[in-house]
C-alpha cells in the first residue's frame, strides 16, 4: 500500500510538470496555430541554465528565478527575430523553423555543457525524506509538487481573470477578430511565447534535481508535452492540466509494478482517449 501511495505521489509530482509542459504548448499552438518544435529544448535549456546560474551564483533559489526568465527571454528573441518573420510565408516555415531550431538548440546544449549527463543536488533544505504517516518522502518531491501546482495555479488564473490573460484566449478563439478590435496581434504572439517558454524552462530547472540532466532529455519531453495537449483538447488549457496529471499518474503507477510498460502507457492512453473522443477529453469537435 505504501508503495501504490508513494508512487501516486511521484505521479502527481510529474504530472504537475507535464502540466507545465503542456500549458506553455498549448499557449503557443493555440495563439500561432502551429506546434512547436522547440519546445523540449526549451525545457532542456531551462534546466541547464539553472545548473549554471547554481554555479556562479551559489544559491539554488536565485538559479530557479534566473534560469526560467532566460529561457523565456530566449523564447521571446526567437519569436520577434524569427518566426514572426515568417507569418506571411505559411504555417509550413514555420514549422520546419522550429523543428530546425530544437536541432540547433540541442547541439548548443553539447556545445556549451557537453556530452555527458550532468546529476544536480536540490538545495540542503530540500534533502532528505518526510514522514507522511503512510510512506517515507522525499522533501524536494514535495517542493516539486507544491510548486508546479501555483505556477499552474497562477498561470491559469492570469489567464481567466486578467484582461491581458483575456486577450490572449480570444487569440486562442479568434486572431482575426482580435485584430479587428485593434489589438497589435503580433505582440500577443511575442508574450505569449514567452510565457510559454517561461512555463518549459520552469519545468526543466524544477526537473533538474530529480532526473538529472542530459542533451537529449527535450525530445522525450517534448513527446509527452504533445501528448498532453492532444489529451486535452487542442488550445485547451484546463485541458492540459486534467491530462497532465493522468499521464502523470498512470505512469507513475504502472511504473511500480512493470517499469518496462511505464512509457508505452503515456501513448497507449492517449491512444485509448483519442479513439473515444477525437477532439480530446476536454476540447471541441
Amino acid at each position: 500500500m505504501s508503495l501504490l501511495a508513494g508512487q501516486i505521489l511521484n505521479g502527481i509530482a510529474t504530472g504537475m510538470l507535464y502540466a507545465l509542459m503542456g500549458l506553455g504548448l498549448s499557449l503557443i499552438t493555440g495563439i500561432l496555430n502551429i506546434p512547436n518544435f522547440a519546445h523540449g529544448a526549451f525545457f532542456a535549456v531551462g534546466a541547464y541554465l539553472l545548473v549554471t546560474a547554481v554555479g556562479v551564483f551559489g544559491n539554488f533559489w536565485i538559479g530557479l528565478v534566473v534560469a526560467p526568465a532566460g529561457v523565456a527571454l530566449l523564447g521571446l528573441a526567437i519569436e520577434y527575430a524569427g518566426i514572426r518573420r515568417l507569418y506571411a510565408a505559411g504555417h509550413d516555415y514555420q514549422l520546419l523553423f522550429t523543428f530546425g531550431l530544437s536541432l540547433i538548440l540541442a547541439e548548443g546544449i553539447i556545445l556549451v555543457w557537453g556530452p555527458v549527463g550532468i546529476s544536480h543536488l536540490p538545495p540542503e533544505i530540500l534533502r532528505g525524506g518526510v514522514d507522511l504517516g503512510f510512506t517515507f518522502y522525499p522533501k524536494y518531491r514535495l517542493f516539486v509538487m507544491a510548486a508546479a501546482g501555483l505556477l499552474v495555479f497562477l498561470t491559469w488564473l492570469f489567464l481567466e481573470k486578467t484582461r491581458y490573460g483575456a486577450i490572449m484566449r480570444a487569440g486562442i478563439e479568434n486572431k482575426e477578430m482580435v485584430s479587428l478590435l485593434g489589438i497589435d496581434i503580433h505582440r500577443l504572439f511575442t508574450a505569449a511565447f514567452a510565457l510559454g517558454a517561461y512555463l518549459a524552462g520552469i519545468a526543466g530547472a524544477l526537473t533538474a534535481p530529480i532526473r538529472g540532466l542530459s542533451p537529449g532529455m527535450g525530445v522525450d519531453m517534448l513527446g509527452i508535452a504533445f501528448v498532453v495537449v492532444a489529451l486535452g483538447g487542442l488550445g485547451n488549457l484546463l485541458g492540459a492540466i486534467g491530462a497532465g496529471l493522468l499521464i502523470g499518474v498512470a505512469q507513475a503507477v504502472v511504473a511500480a509494478y512493470w517499469t518496462e510498460a511505464s512509457t508505452v502507457v503515456i501513448y497507449a492512453v492517449m491512444a485509448a482517449v483519442l479513439l473515444v473522443r477525437p477532439q480530446g477529453l476536454f476540447g471541441i469537435r
